[in-house]
């Protein structure tokens, strides 16, 4: 006769429970800065009131430094906010994601330039950025100045921190996303009122209605990092070569 095995309680060892996971930083400061209080609101107004930097040398020449972005990302970083909430999540191809942004940021341009402003009574001209016409020692700077400053700092600055910090006060409702986005594209074509006038400022908030409606959708800033560069890359390349007055004409005598 044999004797069934016995089971000893004191053998039968308890795994714990997994704790959640916790936030880079989740002291005092941390959640101060993902907060409303004065140190979160004093934080947005740095942010959104540092939006550029300028460095400017001659008239041929000029860099831009994104310190608005540069900041945002420090502040996501420090309050330990993760980084797909302001839109940096790895996309699923990044071929696909930089083909997309350029085609989409060439074609938007060039319907801009073509129809939109014609009908809004744009000039066919933009003055502003007149000094860049066949200027080849501003080329680098140039590039610099569109690809960095402009789609990677603006798109940062004005879709991804300010749709994670409106979306958090505001929710995540489709109401509140619309409201998102006509503030930040009010936002966007104001701050270019004073340096293309009144239809750099149109410009830049139907760019913004459209880019912030992608982003409400999406929740991904990569592309439209690649569209907004396109996008700027394609106006230079009008300019440079001096093809604004024919595009500006192309459906409109």
């Amino acid at each position: 006769m044999t004797a069934e095995p016995s089971t000893s309680v004191e053998a039968v060892s308890e795994v714990p429970e997994a704790s959640p996971a916790k936030p880079r930083f989740d002291d005092w400061f941390a959640r101060e800065l993902r907060g409303f209080g004065p140190l979160g609101i004093l934080a947005i107004l740095v942010i959104l009131f540092s939006k550029f930097e300028f460095f400017a040398g001659r008239s041929s020449t000029f860099v831009i430094v994104p310190l608005g972005a540069v900041l945002a990302l420090v502040w996501a970083w420090r309050s330990g906010t993760p980084w797909s909430e302001i839109g940096l999540g790895k996309p699923k191809s990044w071929v696909a994601t930089i083909g997309l942004g350029i085609l989409f940021g060439c074609a938007f341009k060039c319907l801009m330039k073509a129809l939109v402003m014609p009908l809004l009574g744009g000039p066919p001209v933009n003055q502003a950025f007149q000094f860049l016409a066949a200027n080849r020692a501003a080329i680098p700077f140039a590039i610099f100045d569109f690809v960095v400053a402009a789609g990677f700092g603006e798109e940062m600055l004005f879709r991804a921190f300010m749709f994670e910090r409106l979306g958090k006060l505001m929710g995540k409702e489709a109401a509140a996303k619309t409201v998102m986005v006509l503030l930040t594209s009010a936002w966007f074509g104001a701050v270019h009122y004073s340096g293309q006038g009144l239809a750099g400022a149109e410009q830049a908030t139907i760019v913004g209605l459209a880019f912030g409606a992608i982003f409400a959708v999406t929740g991904r800033i990569w592309m439209l990092m690649v569209a907004h560069a396109a996008f700027d890359l394609t106006a230079y390349a009008m300019i440079y070569w001096g093809w604004e007055t024919r595009v500006a004409h192309f459906f409109f005598k």
